[in-house]
């Protein structure tokens, strides 16, 4: 008896793309289309081992269309003139994990380092700019807005404004709401709770939201890293963590190259601990593990 899926004397091999049926898997050529796809819009780069993966993530759109195929699939992506479906497309496809002050030692750096050498600095504009460039469902952003926030609070007549940016609008929905677990904010410092989170009650118990004061210095917008910056020599700091580990070795020397061109001189960079720009180009000076400054 064929599977379940399969008419009967069928194999488990795929079958040809004119029968219209549900596909059980990708083919290597239907991979390489939508892999293609993916880095020419999104500078994604899917090797090869990402096949199971990418065919799990599409069936969900597959689904929620009613549609029979992957063919059918790709044919609705490319007649789409909205872009819709390829924002949908791209929402399932990138990977958003994060945490509330992951890889702590950054915040570290940015409170202790990189915050009292701007503002002791004679600099006209009494603002700090940051850009967390990745943001996903905010976590990032609302930990460097606590960090600046409560540092400033000794440094009267300072400001800030924090640009969060993603590519994902399913994850900054997320983030504009503010609306969190509380099991997600079990690395918050308890100062910090008390400042920045109103704990739910009623029907929101087991949930905090971030206080309307410290979101409304975080500017959440769609937006991604292939296209041109529209900031150059604006920003004190960026923010771009475990993001490069998906693009090959082209984009990652251009999107450093841009981060350069964005960052007011003296301005920092902060990328993931698992990833290292030694290897590329840059005019950047390394001045931790993970973190570079533009000269």
């Amino acid at each position: 008896m064929g599977k379940i899926g399969q008419p009967e004397g069928t194999t488990g091999q795929e079958l040809p793309e004119s029968f219209g049926l549900p596909y059980r898997q990708l083919t290597d050529v239907q991979f390489q289309k939508f892999s293609a796809l993916v880095y020419e819009k999104a500078g994604i780069y899917l090797k090869p081992e990402k096949k199971e993966l990418l065919n799990a993530r599409l069936g969900k759109r597959l689904r929620a269309l009613g549609l029979d195929s992957f063919k059918s699939y790709y044919d609705y992506l490319m007649r789409d003139a909205s872009g819709d479906e390829l924002v949908q497309m791209i929402d399932v496809v990138s990977t958003n994990f994060t945490s509330f002050f992951r890889e702590s030692a950054h915040f570290d750096l940015l409170g202790n380092r990189v915050l009292p050498e701007i503002t002791s600095s004679n600099r006209r504009k009494r603002e700090i700019t940051l850009w967390s460039s990745a943001c996903s469902s905010g976590e990032e952003p609302y930990t460097m807005a606590m960090v600046v926030a409560g540092f400033l609070e000794q440094h009267p007549g300072w400001t800030f404004r924090l640009l969060a940016t993603d590519i994902s609008t399913k994850v900054l929905a997320q983030a504009q709401r503010g609306v969190y677990p509380d099991e997600r904010i079990a690395k918050v410092p308890s100062s910090y709770l008390k400042r920045y989170f109103q704990k739910g009650v009623g029907g929101s118990r087991g949930y905090v939201k971030v206080k309307e004061g410290l979101q409304r210095h975080v500017t959440f917008s769609r937006f991604n890293l292939m296209h041109e910056f529209p900031w150059r020599e604006e920003l004190d700091v960026i923010f771009c963590r475990n993001v490069m580990i998906y693009f090959n070795r082209e984009t990652q020397q251009e999107l450093v190259a841009k981060f350069h061109r964005a960052l007011v001189p003296g301005g920092y960079l902060f990328i993931g601990h698992s990833e290292s720009i030694t290897s590329l180009k840059h005019d950047f000076t390394q001045v931790d593990a993970t973190a570079y400054q533009k000269r």
